[in-house]
């Protein structure tokens, strides 16, 4: 690896949105490039732009993450790639539409790519990270994975597990020298929107951000060493607070009886 490289980051879902806004940003960080999504063209035009702006290596990768043997093969792909330094999971899909007017199978495809195959994918890279005593994860959740009542509840869930899953890989890897954050992004202008049906125009542009100005956010909480980064929340007090509150509670969760509260008689 040259000194002149960051080494490589991996972005998912990388053709449009804030995954093209971090490929191409951390290009001019000074990382070489795998850039994967479903739409190999567009790929392709991103490398060229990107290696012509920053002269960074970019390789394009063509795979649909809910196909099982597509996702398999990049797993391989990657855990055989010494070069990898940073994973940004940015591959997603989500909707607005209420649980019980939502197809099921499509609840399960969004499953699948939000939760498993992030998941595999984070498999595939960690054990060449703790080989290697370097690198990072980017998880992309939201801030529904806190406040699920917002939008539908399988897409909640899934980010759900993203926040949970990055909390307890930094629990197990930070004294590994492995670094992981988990962004939360509010409303942001990207073509989540429109794909699910509802016109960005619709929304009230008071709460939605700029997918750039998300992304360079997310990317300064990063430089920073964040553990969990919501761009849009303007007073950090309340995720500190947020936060002692489930430590506080957690440490009460554990005794050998129930609570007074359910010792009661079970006549009625």
């Amino acid at each position: 690896m040259s000194d002149a490289t960051k080494g490589t980051a991996v972005v998912t879902g990388a053709s449009t949105g804030m995954g093209a806004i971090y490929a191409a940003r951390l290009a001019k960080m000074g990382y070489d490039l795998i850039i994967v999504a479903r739409n190999h063209n567009r790929l392709n035009q991103m490398a060229s732009h990107i290696t012509a702006d920053s002269q960074r290596n970019v390789e394009v990768v063509a795979a649909d993450l809910n196909d099982a043997g597509q996702l398999a093969a990049l797993e391989m792909k990657l855990r055989h790639d010494a070069s990898i330094t940073l994973l940004v999971n940015n591959a997603g899909i989500g909707t607005h539409t209420p649980l019980v007017d939502s197809d099921v199978d499509q609840m399960t495809t969004m499953i699948n790519l939000n939760v498993t195959a992030l998941t595999r994918l984070t498999y595939a890279v960690v054990p060449g990270f703790i080989s290697r005593g370097r690198g990072a994860i980017i998880n992309i959740a939201s801030i529904v994975g806190i406040a699920p009542e917002i939008l539908n509840g399988v897409y909640g869930g899934s980010k759900a597990y993203v926040l949970a899953f990055s909390q307890s890989l930094h629990h197990e890897l930070a004294d590994k020298g492995i670094q992981v954050q988990v962004v939360l992004p509010s409303a942001t202008a990207t073509p989540f929107w429109d794909n699910g049906g509802l016109p960005l125009s619709q929304l009230d542009p008071e709460i939605v951000m700029k997918a750039e100005d998300m992304v360079d956010a997310a990317l300064t909480g990063f430089l920073h060493g964040e553990l969990i980064t919501i761009p849009s929340l303007h007073d950090e007090s309340r995720l500190q607070q947020w936060e002692q509150a489930r430590q506080a509670v957690i440490q009460d969760f554990s005794h050998n009886i129930p609570a007074a509260r359910y010792l009661g008689s079970q006549e009625k």
